[in-house]
């Protein structure tokens, strides 16, 4: 069975899970799972999607970025696979490690996908140092305490602090914090 898997990093990314989901479909996935989380964070649907996926099946993703984030990642997942001896295929580099040089350039191609990824995390911390150096960099804007005293007078007013962190869109350490401060 081709098992199929889409997944994007936020919800806001709809086109592009539409685009994954449209991909695998061509490519004749049977089941699909689908998830619009980040990869460093839980991964039900992996998970559900190598849980049910039996010997013989082939995992499906569109880009090996959809994934894993890093080689570590991407190698602890075909680990599993394998175990299962269940393959996988990536549409938009055309391996499937079905075959002995699949799984070689898969691994090679995890590597230097960490590698960018280790270079541009290292452009931008030298960017925001320089920055920094020049006094132009503001980092985050504070959006907790941008909103202190609605928080005081919300509470002030008797609304529960998980009302209040509701309502303006924080969290609810940030309200406790604000009102501790006071």
């Amino acid at each position: 069975m081709l098992i199929g898997l889409a997944r994007t990093s936020t919800l806001e990314q709809e086109a592009g899970l539409e685009a994954q989901k449209r991909m695998l479909g061509a490519a004749g996935v049977e089941k699909l799972f689908v998830e619009q989380t980040s990869s460093v964070g839980p991964r039900p649907a992996l998970e559900a999607a190598i849980e049910f996926s039996r010997e013989g099946d082939t995992l499906c993703v569109t880009d090996l970025s959809r994934l894993a984030r890093g080689v570590h990642d991407f190698c602890r997942t075909q680990t599993r696979l394998a175990e299962k001896r269940v393959d996988l295929r990536v549409l938009t580099l055309g391996l499937d490690t079905a075959t002995p040089t699949g799984k070689l350039m898969l691994n090679v191609l995890a590597s230097v996908a960490q590698f960018e990824r280790e270079i541009m995390l290292e452009r931008q911390r030298e960017g925001i140092a320089r920055a920094k150096a020049e006094k132009r960099y503001k980092g985050r804007a504070p959006t907790a305490q941008a909103k202190a005293e609605e928080v005081r007078r919300m509470a002030a007013a008797g609304v529960k602090k998980a009302a209040i962190a509701a309502e303006l869109g924080i969290s609810a350490r940030s309200v406790f914090r604000i009102i501790a401060s006071d």
